[in-house]
């Protein structure tokens, strides 16, 4: 399978690949906002499955999420920005680029124009770099970084599709030394993301697979056939219009905090519309790594629009 990139993730608690019981008597707790239930599909599963017994794979289903603007608050790439500076990645101007650009995805989302932009600068910016340092970098950053930034909202419904049995999916446009860890931090079971070209090392700045628009359907596809998800039964969740295709291929399609475009498009065809606000900290469900620092941080409302405009002050003379 040469397009997918997808990771089985290592969940710190719950063992290889998050796996849970596949009984739908799971399902009993509160769901956020009462969407995630028990479908017909998952109440035919057997309520008593044999110990022993692998568990029919033509019965699992599975929850896609879209990870920038749905699971967390900002974009996953350019949230590292600092902790690549501090680490001699990344220059001043290179920093201050990526805020400004973090301050547009926040205010009016990416389009394809916008998606296309992002990814020749963060392309062109990582060339060179070391992979292993990367992932260093993240690792050591993750918990400072992400944890202001996910979705409470975001974070329940993904226990509630667990506790029906279901496989929960990241699918993102980052880069996968970024988005796995995150997906791990989230108790997913699998990570699909864009991976770069590397050679002896280091990021040549060519890309192997782009996780975006109709890749992300095709990297889905693939995992379903070899999961064995009906997509039909399957779930989907994004913010952006990039994202239709994927919201498309499933049975269940859901918009969350969505672009004006979008909103538009989920309206006419009356796809559920999700609004995700209240940021949770996961240091209680995922222990931060030995040698990291635990400090919190947070950034809403009115400071996230004073950086904004800061920014845009220094670089309006800059083009993305």
């Amino acid at each position: 399978m040469p397009f997918i990139v997808a990771e089985e993730l290592q969940s710190p608690s719950r063992g290889l690949n998050c796996q849970f019981e596949h009984n739908s008597d799971l399902c009993h707790g509160p769901s956020y906002p009462g969407l995630v239930t028990a479908s017909d599909h998952d109440r035919q599963r057997p309520q008593n499955p044999p110990p022993v017994a692998a568990p029919d794979r033509r019965t699992r289903t599975a929850a896609f999420f879209d990870l920038d603007k749905t699971v967390i608050a900002k974009s996953s790439t350019l949230a590292f920005s600092k902790p690549f500076f501090n680490q001699g990645l990344l220059n001043r101007r290179a920093v201050l680029k990526s805020a400004y650009a973090q301050f547009l995805f926040l205010m009016s989302g990416a389009d394809h124009d916008q998606m296309d932009r992002m990814r020749s600068y963060v392309t062109s910016m990582c060339t060179g770099w070391d992979v292993e340092q990367v992932k260093s970098v993240v690792g050591e950053a993750l918990h400072d970084i992400v944890d202001p930034l996910v979705f409470a909202e975001a974070a329940e419904l993904i226990a509630d599709h667990k506790l029906c049995g279901r496989d929960v999916v990241i699918v993102s446009a980052s880069g996968e030394e970024i988005v796995a860890p995150i997906a791990r931090a989230l108790g997913a079971t699998h990570a699909m993301a864009t991976r770069m070209e590397v050679a002896d090392g280091k990021y040549t700045g060519e890309i192997d697979f782009y996780c975006f628009g109709e890749g992300k359907v095709q990297a889905i596809r693939e995992l379903a056939a070899r999961e064995g998800y009906p997509l039909e039964h399957c779930y989907a969740y994004s913010d952006s219009i990039t994202d239709v295709p994927m919201l498309e291929a499933v049975g269940h399609p859901h918009v969350v905090n969505p672009d004006r475009t979008l909103r538009k498009e989920a309206t006419a065809r009356e796809w559920p519309v999700l609004v995700f606000t209240k940021p949770v900290s996961l240091r209680d469900r995922f222990p931060a790594p030995s040698g990291a620092a635990v400090a919190t941080t947070a950034a809403v409302g009115i400071s996230a629009l004073a950086a904004g405009a800061l920014t845009y002050s220094l670089l309006r003379r800059f083009a993305l």
